[in-house]
C-alpha cells in the first residue's frame, strides 16, 4: 500500500495556477511532475466540491448543492476506504469537510482538534475563519504528518479563494496569496516526496471579477491539477476528471474502492 497527499488549494483558477506557482512549475519543467487543466463539477461552490472531490459525486447526485448544506456525507470518501483497510487518515482543512465526513454541526471546542480513531479522519486540525493564515494551516498539516505519518492526509488553505472574494480573480492581492502558497509548498513538498508520499494538488473552483463563483465562466470551472510522485506516469495525453479524483487517490493508496478513476495518470 502506498501514501498519498491531496493538498486543495481552495478558488484556484487554472489560469492563474499556470503562471504563479513556480515551484511547482519546476517539478514539470524538470520532467518530475505535470499540470493538467480540470473542469470542475456544478456547481461552482466549496462545499459541493469537497464532497465530489474526496467522494468521486458530483453534487446533483450526492445532494450537497450548496455550500449551506450542513450534514454528513451519504457518500464513502476517500478516508472512509482508507480506515476501513486499516490506513490512518489525516487533514488539516476547513471545517466544512470535518461537518462531511466525522461530525455535523461542527463545534470547535470539540471538533477543532480531533483525535478519533473510529471515525473517518482519525486525526484532524479543522479551522473556520477564511483568514486563517495558511502558514499556520501548512504548520497544521506537517504536525499531523509528523506525528502520525498517517498514509492518506488532506492539505486545505484558505487564503487564495480569501483574496479572490475580497479582491477579485484580476488582482495582485488574489495572485500574490497563489505565489504564498507555492512558497509555502515549496518548504514541504519535497520532504513529502522522499518520504514515500505520491502528491495531488488541485482546487475545488476557480474565481470572478465579481469576487464570485457559481457560474459557467472558465475562469470559475477550470482548475489546476499537479501530480508529483514515482505512482505517476506524467502523461501528457492524460484527460484526468474532478470526479476521478477519489478513485486515483484510493489506486495510489492500494485500497478496495467502487470510484471511477483516471487510469492515464497511474504508471
Amino acid at each position: 500500500m502506498g501514501k498519498a497527499i491531496l493538498v486543495v488549494l481552495d478558488g484556484l483558477s487554472y489560469q492563474v495556477a499556470e503562471h504563479a506557482l513556480g515551484h511547482l512549475q519546476a517539478y514539470c519543467v524538470a520532467g518530475r511532475g505535470a499540470l493538467y487543466r480540470l473542469e470542475c463539477e456544478l456547481p461552482a461552490l466549496s462545499r459541493p466540491l469537497y464532497e465530489c472531490i474526496l467522494t468521486g459525486v458530483t453534487p446533483i447526485d450526492s445532494g450537497v448543492v450548496h455550500n449551506d448544506v450542513v450534514r454528513l456525507s451519504t457518500e464513502r470518501s476517500i478516508f472512509h476506504y482508507a480506515r476501513d483497510a486499516g490506513l490512518s487518515t489525516a487533514a488539516a482543512a476547513y471545517h466544512w469537510v470535518s461537518e462531511l465526513y466525522n461530525r455535523a454541526p461542527f463545534l470547535a471546542a470539540r471538533d477543532r482538534h480531533s483525535e478519533t480513531p473510529e471515525l473517518p479522519i482519525q486525526h484532524g486540525h479543522f479551522y473556520y475563519e477564511d483568514h486563517y493564515p495558511d502558514s499556520h494551516l501548512f504548520a497544521d498539516a506537517e504536525s499531523l504528518r509528523l506525528r502520525f505519518s498517517p498514509d492518506f492526509l488532506l492539505v486545505h488553505p484558505m487564503n487564495i479563494d480569501d483574496a479572490g472574494h475580497k479582491h477579485g480573480l484580476d488582482s495582485s492581492q488574489y495572485r500574490n496569496a497563489a505565489r504564498r502558497a507555492d512558497i509555502l509548498l515549496a518548504d514541504h513538498l519535497q520532504r513529502w516526496l522522499d518520504d514515500g508520499y505520491q502528491v495531488m494538488v488541485t482546487a475545488d473552483h476557480g474565481m470572478n471579477n465579481d469576487r464570485s463563483h457559481n457560474g459557467l465562466l472558465p475562469e470559475e470551472r477550470e482548475v489546476p491539477l499537479f501530480v508529483l510522485g514515482l505512482a505517476f506516469s506524467l502523461d501528457p495525453g492524460a484527460r484526468p476528471k474532478q470526479t476521478e479524483l477519489c478513485g486515483t487517490l484510493c489506486e495510489l493508496l492500494g485500497v478496495a474502492h467502487d470510484k471511477p478513476l483516471c487510469q492515464d495518470l497511474l504508471k
